[in-house]
C-alpha cells in the first residue's frame, strides 16, 4: 500500500483537516468497487460508512480532538457483531440476523475514529481454509483470480492485499488470520490469547477463538491493536491491558535476540517455501539475532488434534441453531422439526464438522486434549530458551480453490500457536513465481513486542 494510503498517513491527514474523512471513504467506496471481481465483500451499505465518516468531519469543525485512527476505513469479517447490520458470518443459517450489539474491538474501534466500511466475505461460520464455502460464492486472490487468498478470513486479506484498506479485523481460530495473510502477501496477527475482547464475535470453537488483525504494514498493526486492547467486562477471559511500547519495538534493533528456526520432521514445507523461511531466519542472523535450530516433532498429530477440539467446540457451539433460540425461525409442528429445518441451511463442511464433533469418542478427545497439553508443554520449553520461535505460515503458496487438499493442510504450521495460545505473526518475506509467502513468528505468552520487532527487521 502506498505511504499515503497508510492508517497514520490517513488518520493524520483527517486530524488536521488536509483531507476530510468523507472524501477518505469516497476513494476507499471507489477502491471498494473495483474490486469486485475478488468477491471478497458481503453486501454493503456505503450510505453507512459515509453517515460515520461526516460525524467525524462534524467534530473536527466542532474543536474536537479526533482520535488516532480518525477516517481510517476498516474491514470486518462477517461473523464480528456491528449493531443494526445483518451478521450472517455467511451462513445460510443466519440470513436475517441483525446484530443486537456491537463487538468490544469494533467499538473500541470506531472511539479511535475508525470507519467501517463494510464485511468482508468468510468461509461459513469459520470453517475452511480457502473462502470457498461461503453463501456469497468463493473469494479470490489479489495475485491470482484463479487461486484462493485463504481462509477463513480470506476476504479480509484479500481488501487489505489489493490496497482497498489499511486494516481488516478478523478471527483466528487454527490459523483463519495468518494463513490468508501469507497467501496475499500482509501481515496477520493472532495476538495472545486474552489480550482482545471476544464479546460480540461469532464462536466457532471457544478455547481458541481470537480476534486478529491484518494490515498491510507493521506500523498500522501496532496502531489498530493497541486501541483494541484492555479488559471487558463482557468477556470474563480478557485480561488487563498489557505494558506494551509496539512503536518503541518496532525501533529496537534484533540484535541479541535469540529466535529458533523450527525444524519439523514429517510436516516439511515445500522447497521453495523453506528457502524463503531460511533467509528470513539468515536475515536476522546478519542483524544480530542468536538464530539455532530447534527440533518441533508431531505437527501432523497437532493438526488432527486441532481438528478434532474445534470439531468437538463447534458441534456444542452450534447447538442454540435450532430454529428457536438463535438465527432464522424454522417451520415445523415441534422442537425437533425445527431443529432439524434450521439445520438443513448449513454447508456440506459445517455439516461435516458438526457430525465429527458428535462423532468423538471420550477416549479420541482425551486424546486430542493430551496432544495439546504436549504441544503447548513444547513450544513453552522451546520459548524457555529463545524469545521466539521462526517458521513458514503456510507448507505452500496460495493454493487453487479446488485443491482441497491444500486446504486441509493450510493449517498445519499455524494450529500449534492456537492450541497454545501463544502470539503468532505471518510477515509476508519473499514470493515463488510470483505469489507471497508468509513467515511465521511465534512468541511467549503477552511477547507480543519480540515478534514485532523480529518483524520489523524483515521488513526492512
Amino acid at each position: 500500500m502506498s505511504a499515503e494510503l497508510s492508517a497514520r498517513a490517513i488518520a493524520d491527514a483527517v486530524r488536521v483537516g488536509e483531507r476530510s474523512a468523507r472524501r477518505v471513504i469516497e476513494d476507499a467506496l471507489a477502491r471498494l468497487a473495483a474490486a469486485a471481481p475478488l468477491n471478497a465483500v458481503v453486501p454493503y451499505d456505503a450510505a453507512r460508512a459515509l453517515a460515520e465518516a461526516d460525524a467525524l468531519d462534524a467534530a473536527r469543525a466542532a474543536g474536537e480532538a479526533l482520535g488516532p485512527l480518525a477516517g481510517v476505513p476498516i474491514i470486518l469479517k462477517d461473523n464480528l457483531w456491528d449493531a443494526g447490520v445483518e451478521c450472517s458470518a455467511a451462513s445460510e443459517s443466519l440470513v436475517g440476523f441483525i446484530a443486537p450489539d456491537t463487538a468490544t474491538v469494533v467499538r473500541r474501534l470506531r472511539a479511535a475514529g475508525a470507519v467501517v466500511l463494510a464485511r468482508g466475505n468468510m468461509d461459513e461460520l469459520g470453517m475452511g481454509s480457502l473462502t470457498a464455502r461461503s453463501r456469497f460464492g468463493p473469494a479470490k486472490n489479489p495475485h491470482d483470480l484463479h487461486r484462493s487468498p485463504g481462509g477463513s478470513s480470506g476476504g479480509n486479506a484479500a481488501l487489505v492485499a489489493a490496497d482497498v484498506v489499511p486494516i481488516a479485523i478478523g478471527s483466528d481460530t487454527g490459523g483463519s488470520v495468518r494463513q490468508p495473510a501469507a497467501w496475499c502477501g500482509v501481515y496477520g496477527l493472532r495476538p495472545t490469547r486474552g489480550v482482545l475482547s471476544r464479546w460480540g464475535l461469532v464462536p466457532l470453537a471457544s478455547s481458541m477463538d481470537t480476534v486478529g488483525a491484518l494490515t498491510s504494514n507493521l506500523e498500522d498493526l501496532a496502531a489498530c491493536l493497541d486501541v483494541m486492547l484492555g479488559a471487558d467486562p463482557l468477556d470474563q477471559t480478557t485480561t488487563p491491558r498489557p505494558p506494551w511500547r509496539l512503536d518503541v519495538a518496532l525501533q529496537e534493533p534484533p540484535r541479541g535476540l535469540r529466535v529458533g528456526l523450527m525444524i519439523t520432521p514429517g510436516a516439511e514445507a515445500s522447497p521453495e517455501v523453506w528457502a524463503q523461511v531460511e533467509r528470513a531466519a539468515a536475515k536476522l542472523s546478519a542483524q544480530g539475532a542468536i538464530v539455532d535450530r530447534v527440533g518441533f516433532e508431531g505437527l501432523p498429530e497437532a493438526l488432527l488434534a486441532y481438528s478434532a477440539i474445534c470439531a468437538a467446540e463447534a458441534a456444542s457451539n452450534l447447538a442454540r441453531f435450532d430454529g428457536q433460540r438463535f438465527g432464522r425461525p424454522a417451520p415445523g409442528d415441534d422442537a425437533e422439526a425445527q431443529a432439524r429445518a434450521a439445520r438443513s441451511r448449513f454447508g456440506d463442511e459445517v455439516r461435516r464438522r458438526i457430525l465429527l464433533g458428535h462423532a468423538l469418542g471420550e477416549d479420541l478427545l482425551r486424546r486430542a486434549l493430551a496432544t495439546r497439553g504436549r504441544v503447548t508443554e513444547a513450544i513453552i520449553g522451546h520459548l524457555d530458551h529463545h524469545d521466539l520461535l521462526i517458521g513458514p505460515t503456510t507448507p505452500t503458496v496460495a493454493a487453487h480453490h479446488d485443491d482441497p487438499e491444500a486446504g486441509r493442510l493450510a493449517d498445519l504450521f499455524t494450529a500449534p500457536a492456537s492450541l497454545a495460545g501463544r502470539p503468532a505473526l505471518s510477515v509476508p518475506f519473499g514470493a515463488v513465481d510470483g505469489l507471497p509467502v508468509g513467515v511465521q513468528l511465534i512468541g511467549r505468552a503477552y511477547g507480543e513486542e519480540a515478534l514485532f520487532t523480529a518483524a520489523a527487521a524483515l521488513q526492512a
